[in-house]
Parts: C-alpha cells; sequence; structure tokens
C-alpha cells in the first residue's frame, strides 16, 4: 500500500515519517519523499494514529489525485534540485512531463492553481537556496557553482540571486549570512 503524504520535502521529514512508522508498529517496504510504502493493509486504528502523528510535524496524508500530483512535481524538482544534482539533458518542463506523463501546459496550471506561483518560480527558489548553500560551504567558486546549478553563466546566476535576495553572491559569502531556509519553508 502506498500512502502519500504531504509537505514530505526533506531528509528531516523522511526521518520523522520513520519514526512515526516505528512508532505505530506499521511495517514499510521503503520511505522516499512524499510517500510511504507499507507492507500490505494497515488497520483504521494505525491510521489514525498515524496520520495525528504526522500532524504534529506540518504533513498530512493526502488522497486527492490532483493533490498527490502537485506533491510529485515538488519532489522531483527538489530531489532534482537538493539530491540528484542531476546535470538534465533537457528542460525541466520536458523532465516533468517525461517523469509524470502529463503535458507539461498541464501540470504548470494545476501547479499554479494548487501552489499560487509557478513551477518556474517554485525551481528558482529551489535553485537559489541550493545556490546559498553551495556559497556557504565556500568549496567552489561561481563559475563552478553556476556550472553545478545549470546556469547559463556566473553573471546570469548573480542576477538572478540578486533579484531573489536583494544582494549579490558575492556580498552574501562576504557577510557570511548563513542563514538558510529549510526546504519545508520554502
Amino acid at each position: 500500500m502506498i500512502i502519500y503524504i504531504k509537505n514530505m520535502v526533506s531528509r528531516r521529514c523522511k526521518m520523522w515519517v520513520e519514526y512515526v512508522m516505528k512508532q505505530n508498529q506499521i511495517p514499510y517496504i521503503s520511505i522516499h519523499l512524499g510517500r510511504v510504502e507499507t507492507k500490505g493493509a494497515i488497520s483504521e486504528n494505525q491510521y489514525q494514529q498515524m496520520k495525528s502523528n504526522l500532524e504534529l510535524s506540518g504533513l498530512s496524508i493526502i488522497t486527492d489525485k490532483t493533490t498527490i500530483l502537485i506533491e510529485k512535481i515538488k519532489i522531483i524538482i527538489i530531489n532534482a534540485i537538493h539530491e540528484d544534482g542531476e546535470h538534465f539533458k533537457t528542460n525541466f518542463s520536458d523532465y516533468l512531463s517525461n517523469k509524470l506523463n502529463y503535458n507539461y501546459t498541464y501540470l504548470s496550471t494545476l501547479f499554479s492553481k494548487s501552489e499560487g506561483m509557478t513551477i518556474e518560480h517554485f525551481i528558482i527558489a529551489h535553485r537559489i537556496e541550493r545556490v546559498k548553500e553551495l556559497i556557504t560551504d565556500n568549496e567552489l567558486s561561481m563559475a563552478e557553482i553556476a556550472f553545478k546549478m545549470e546556469y547559463s553563466s556566473a553573471a546570469h546566476l548573480s542576477n538572478q540571486f540578486k533579484k531573489q535576495t536583494g544582494m549579490t553572491p558575492s556580498s552574501f559569502r562576504s557577510q557570511r549570512m548563513k542563514k538558510l531556509k529549510n526546504i519545508e519553508e520554502l
């Protein structure tokens, strides 16, 4: 049985879901961002206990197909930017369409109506937050960060960073502003 979970967007969320599953003695096969696969059906009592425990941390079980699709979009983007670090041979719109087997225009419209922002803005917010992490790590040059995050140039990265944060990447680095947002807050 697959249970979809809203707002499950980080390793910390996965750890909480694992804790909840163990506390409620619900055997599971796997836990991934946005979903948990149980070993068979679970009792109504286990389901309700799991639901209330998840809500303590801002997570919730979702059953609506549209909401599940929105969460899948978010998880694909978050994994691609924060976890995988893979380079795409296609643009994000084609990547999402191929992963989810839906037309991108449909996905985009659905996402915008549900989240009050476009997929592109969601992607930019996560890319900039990842850039902040890389700047804070202080291991890569801006050109290397731009390449890693698939910007066309360091100048393009710098312009987008300034639009989103109000400061340049070098100002961010020099001020040692390590105030990063949790992925859950984006």
